[in-house]
């Protein structure tokens, strides 16, 4: 299997796939986001047992690409909502993957990132990784993230990152529930083995049932919830705020706020 953003490797019975866009910071764009659905519908089809996604270079994703920010900015609300509801799909692709998903996290995890590795069943991280939504810095809206983040750590501390947008080490985000285990960067590969391994020694039949089943329970009133999301990302992509917050960041200045009456702050 070839990707143009992903670097796709299979043995026996586990496939790994790395972001593969290092000088990006394996940054997500549109065709990121295309090449992981077609992979992960060609690995489904396999004997494959356990999935393992990874970064190439020392950042495992730093969120979306900065391209596809200035993209976004330009776009009619109809291209906005269907954009949205890409990043929806995906999302909860990696969610409800039928096959365990080991997030074998190698540096910062920022944003949609962060949404990639912590959506897997499983999330290892070393020491030095960083999480966090920061979308609210920018002006964005951490829409999506939000349906699956308030289910995985309840919604106080959900509130906590979503409305400061601060980034945690790894050890608080161990303790909020986002990560599994941190491990030593020259040990992480062969934790992944050893999770991986203990999986594989189990029933299938009783893995695929075990997660279809977790899904389901789940799935209506997620799906609802992801629609609503999906408007809400869209239309904060039409407010001056997002605007103002992109074009502080890439000028590298303090953003100037508007209030919901339009009023600068």
């Amino acid at each position: 299997m070839s990707y143009e953003t992903l670097f796709v490797e299979a043995t026996e019975h586990v496939t790994t796939i790395t972001l593969n866009r290092p000088d990006k910071r394996n940054a997500i764009n549109t065709q990121m986001i295309a090449d992981l659905q077609s992979a992960l519908d060609a690995i489904e089809k396999t004997h494959t047992r356990v999935v393992v996604i990874t970064g190439a270079g020392t950042v495992f994703c730093a969120g979306m690409d900065l391209a596809l920010l200035q993209a976004i900015a330009t776009q009619s609300p109809s291209e906005n909502q269907e954009d949205s509801r890409r990043m929806a799909k995906m999302f909860r692709r990696i969610w409800s993957f039928s096959k365990p998903m080991i997030a074998a996290v190698n540096g910062h995890a920022l944003a949609g990132g962060c949404g990639i590795a912590t959506l897997c069943d499983f999330t290892l991280a070393v020491p030095e990784a960083k999480f966090g939504y920061t979308e609210v810095r920018i002006g964005f809206l951490p829409a999506i993230v939000s349906v699956f983040l308030t289910r995985q750590i309840g919604d106080k501390r959900a509130r906590d990152l979503l409305l400061t947008g601060r980034l945690v080490d790894a050890t608080e985000a161990k303790e909020l529930g986002l990560i599994n285990e941190i491990v030593p960067q020259d040990r992480l590969l062969a934790r992944v083995d050893e999770l991986a391994e203990v999986l594989i020694s189990a029933s299938p039949a009783s893995v695929t049932r075990a997660k279809r089943l977790l899904v389901c329970a789940e799935a209506a009133s997620l799906d609802a919830d992801l629609d609503r999301a999906v408007l809400e990302n869209a239309r904060m992509r039409c407010t001056p705020d997002f605007k103002e917050g992109l074009a502080s960041f890439l000028e590298k200045r303090k953003p100037v706020w508007h209030d919901e009456t339009g009023k600068s702050s």
